[in-house]
């Protein structure tokens, strides 16, 4: 192999695939990046076996080979080269390749690329295009909710459904719920149903270039896989197997409370009532009150600490009906708040016992489900 490219290129591309590496593996060519010529241009891939991310980028091919090169060494190696061109020789026999970049000279020992897990090949007959904005904002208003506790393998994964023209994907860990809805441009594929993982889907909106505008989505059957391609990223999931739980079921149906308020408003008064609140399994407390004929109702957040004090912070409201008290985990209301992004938020409440819900006021794709917390004296 013989191979020239920039090394800003190179940096970059190592810098997508590398979060795919198994940082620890029996195997030791999981900790190595597979380098391999591909029609005329570089084809970086790392895998963990449960994640695979793939990058082509512009470069000069002179002969065509491949090899596995130990990523740390040679992240950290072309991070510190000069912005200029990057000259890459494999010697097979013995597995090294020789870096060079201006004045730096660098025999890095290799893994032969044969030992590399296969990266599957696309089976592009039953594809979706998905706009690549909207995907990545669907998947930043649902993976937050995922579980990271591996005791319940499917809340770990988010479920993402296709049918009657709508894709939908959902996440929950058992103490809160994200849906989010959005219709798609090619009608007709579906219905589908799969559980992918939240970190395979957090990796795939990092990865995907803002000037990318469709990635196709392939689930080829029998496979437990999904496989996401754009332009010159494609990243590949094991899905996860098992029967996500009804979430349906737990989105109440009606309320006795709807409180509008200034989501920005929202989300400082919860910040600072968090600061508070640490100590306390992060309990803050909301009071909703309705307003009169000339006073606005109110929202007022609240969380004490023994050691550290108390704070409040009383926000302008619309109220509909019954005033109410209720305690939420203040930190999954930063979290749901920070990915609203319309001016004013809707919060459905009915007893302090029962969920509420968190909707942005102007929009009918998102919804976000929160179980209260107990109201201790």
């Amino acid at each position: 192999m013989k191979v020239s490219c920039l090394q800003e290129n190179l940096a970059r591309g190592l810098s997508i695939v590398a979060r795919a590496v198994a940082p620890r593996s029996t195997l030791p060519v999981l900790g190595n990046v597979l380098l391999s010529t591909d029609e005329g241009r570089l084809r970086l891939s790392a895998t963990n076996l449960e994640l695979g991310i793939t990058c082509w980028i512009g470069a000069k091919v002179e002969e065509d080979g491949a090899t596995t090169v130990p990523a740390r060494t040679f992240v950290d190696l072309v991070n510190t080269l000069p912005n200029d061109r990057v000259d890459m020789t494999l010697t097979v026999r013995t597995q090294t390749l020789n870096v060079r970049c201006g004045a730096f000279n660098n025999d890095i020992k290799c893994i032969d690329a044969q030992e590399f897990p296969p990266m599957p090949p696309v089976d592009l007959e039953e594809t979706l295009s998905l706009n690549v904005e909207y995907l990545r904002e669907m998947i930043g208003q649902v993976v937050f909710a995922a579980s990271s506790d591996d005791a319940r393998p499917v809340l770990t994964g988010v479920l993402v459904g296709v049918e009657d023209g709508r894709l939908t994907m959902a996440a929950a860990d058992g103490f809160r719920l994200s849906v989010r809805e959005s219709h798609l441009s090619t009608p007709g594929v579906g219905p589908l149903q799969a559980i992918i993982p939240a970190r395979a889907l957090s990796e795939l909106a990092r990865v995907l270039g803002d000037g990318e505008e469709v990635v196709t989505v392939s689930l080829p059957p029998g496979r437990g896989q999904v496989i996401f391609r754009a332009r010159d990223v494609e990243v590949v999931s094991q899905l996860i197997d098992g029967t996500f739980p009804d979430y349906k079921g737990i989105i109440p149906n009606n309320y006795s409370t709807r409180t509008v308020v200034s989501t920005a408003a929202f989300l400082k008064a919860c910040k600072a009532a968090d600061i508070f609140a640490r100590e306390a399994a992060h309990a803050a407390r909301l009071q909703i009150t309705p307003g009169g004929e000339l006073e606005p109702g109110a929202l007022q957040v609240s969380a004490t600490a023994a050691e550290t004090g108390s704070n409040e912070t009383v926000v302008d409201a619309t109220v509909e009906g019954e005033p109410i008290e209720i305690a939420f985990n203040v930190r999954f209301l930063v979290d749901v708040l920070g990915v609203i992004d319309t001016p004013n938020v809707a919060l459905e409440t009915s007893t302090p016992s029962s969920p509420g819900v968190i909707r942005p006021v102007g929009r009918d794709d998102f919804l976000h489900v929160i179980m209260p917390m107990h109201l201790g004296r």
